[in-house]
């Protein structure tokens, strides 16, 4: 029997959680919560409230909440590299950043063919070490989440930062409003979120999944994965046996790889954003709203290949 925090769709759900585990609330007091992204070696989380401009830290070992940084350029999602460093999508700098050992800020892209980025918002890093992001316009739409300003684009694609001599390239420009992004554990397929409906009536929200050629740069197919029942998708993990954990408007659904909708972690905000953490990758950080939630599974997330 499970607590009342999962709903089983499909048989196949009950093997990944638990019947005596609780969705645990470890901080309210955010805006939009989003973007987190989990550090083994210091056993914390960050986060981000993109509207208060501040980056919040979840401590493992104490359970403590703290400001990671006040003035964080309206950061959106993150992610954490090969060698450990923190990889900011920027909304105000319109830019994708990381952080170096030493604090200081390094600017990894911020044009593409000489115009500005719009405003990158989810990334990942593959195992080859390249990165790649979405471009949508949700940091340049009102003053809100970033500095209101007209896309010098034209458009919303997601983009490859090349790991040797930092190369941007599109990989895919046939989106409305491209969101979060997460390979599959052995990188052969690529799950991009189009959150379109936000602009468009009647607009995509569905995740896609494309086929990532030989050259571990091309992308073909790009079918409709699934569609959201409740609200946008919007983040999303991938855990080792390749079941995609998605946010949506009802908490966090599960889906298998062959797209059958498996189970829901239910969650009383829209939940934003999701990331693996914990010493065995068991635990499911959850950015609602305006909290931050955790729940154990019987699963763990993917880690990346060694190349």
């Amino acid at each position: 029997m499970l607590t009342k925090d999962f709903e089983v769709v499909d048989p196949r759900f009950e093997s990944l959680v638990f019947g005596n585990v609780h969705v645990d609330k470890l901080y309210t007091g955010t805006r939009w919560a989003e973007g987190p992204a989990y550090f083994p070696a210091g056993k914390y989380l960050i986060w981000s409230d993109i509207p208060n401009n501040r980056l919040m830290r979840y401590d493992e070992t104490d359970g403590s909440v703290s400001v990671y940084d006040h003035d964080s350029r309206n950061q959106n999602g993150h992610t954490v590299d090969r060698e450990g460093r923190l990889v900011a999508c920027e909304h105000r700098g319109r830019c994708v950043s990381r952080i170096e050992p030493d604090g200081s800020r390094t600017i990894l892209a911020s044009k593409f063919e000489g115009k500005r980025l719009n405003s990158p918002n989810d990334a990942v890093v593959k195992s080859d070490g390249s990165i790649w992001f979405t471009d949508p316009t949700y940091g340049i739409d009102s003053q809100y989440e970033g500095d209101a300003a007209p896309s010098e684009i034209g458009a919303s694609y997601v983009y490859r930062i090349a790991s040797r001599g930092g190369k941007i390239e599109a990989v895919a420009k046939d989106f409305v409003k491209p969101n979060g992004l997460a390979f599959s554990p052995d990188e052969s397929k690529l799950y991009i979120v189009d959150t379109g409906a936000t602009h468009v009536k009647n607009g995509p929200r569905h995740i896609r999944v494309f086929d990532v050629g030989a050259d571990g740069i091309t992308l073909t197919g790009g079918k409709v994965f699934a569609t959201c029942p409740v609200g946008l998708y919007d983040g999303l993990r991938i855990d080792i046996h390749g079941n995609i954990w998605t946010s949506s408007g009802e908490g966090v659904l599960c889906y298998a790889p062959d797209g059958t909708l498996l189970g829901k972690v239910l969650i009383p905000e829209v939940v934003a954003n999701v990331e693996f953490g914990g010493p065995k990758r068991n635990r499911l950080y959850i950015c609602g709203t305006t909290s931050l939630y955790a729940v154990y599974l019987n699963t763990q997330g993917a880690k990346r290949p060694v190349k």
